[in-house]
């Protein structure tokens, strides 16, 4: 299993950003796909996640009604939609994939990509 996170930059507060991860050697509609995000000096945090065995997505109360996950089966990568970034956006941004039921709390993530940076300037 390999997973490819791309689309991170720099963008000023208010902005927006799409961030995409590409998997190979797994099929996404069989998995739970998480984002997650480490701030410098803190530990990483879950962001969202999306499972279309369950039908449902889930985010982190910081970003809901801001961000949007979402997959596309036919490039086999899932997406997050990034708008009205603030500051406290600013992290490298990691997907994830789970077969845990617990995937909303973030559990269970056992492969990993290998980071965007995502930078938000006031």
């Amino acid at each position: 299993v390999q997973l490819q996170a791309s689309g991170g930059g720099l963008v000023q507060a208010g902005g927006s950003l799409g961030l995409s991860c590409a998997a190979s050697g797994l099929t996404l509609r069989n998995y739970h796909m998480g984002w997650f995000r480490q701030a410098p000096g803190q530990e990483r945090e879950f962001v969202a996640a999306i499972s279309q065995r369950w039908g449902a997505t889930h985010y982190t109360d910081s970003v809901k009604g801001r961000f949007t996950v979402s997959v596309d089966n036919a490039k086999n990568t899932v997406n997050l939609q990034m708008n009205g970034l603030k500051p406290e956006d600013t992290a490298v941004y990691y997907c994830a994939v789970s077969q845990n039921v617990n995937w909303r709390m973030g559990i269970g993530y056992n492969y990993w990509g290998q980071g965007t940076l995502v930078t938000v300037s006031s």
